[in-house]
């Protein structure tokens, strides 16, 4: 079964930024030791320094359903309409370059 890769842009609100980058920097260990995480990576924008990007990798559709469950994540959905404006990709691999073989 094929990796699912979720990506989601979230552009701070103003003034909201550095709340942002907080909840942010704080789910990321609880993410990262999730069973079936295989990334999860929080990204800046060079041009736009008050935009991030979510970057994660699950092995499979029911360990994105399993986070999606998790109280870090719950809490994750109730104080971002507040800090960001959010756009969330969940996608399935069409053509991806396998590095390790």
């Amino acid at each position: 079964m094929p990796h699912v890769k979720t990506i989601a842009t979230l552009l701070a609100k103003p003034g909201k930024a550095g709340e942002l980058e907080a909840l942010l920097f704080g789910m990321a260990p609880h993410c990262r030791t999730e069973p079936g995480n295989l990334r999860w990576d929080v990204w800046r924008d060079q041009a736009k320094a008050d935009r991030y990007i979510l970057d994660e990798l699950y092995v499979d559709n029911a360990s994105v359903a399993a986070h999606r469950e998790t109280p870090h994540y719950k809490n994750y959905l109730t104080k971002i309409p507040d800090l960001a404006e959010r756009s969330a990709f969940v996608l399935d691999p069409a053509l991806v370059a396998n590095k390790n073989g």
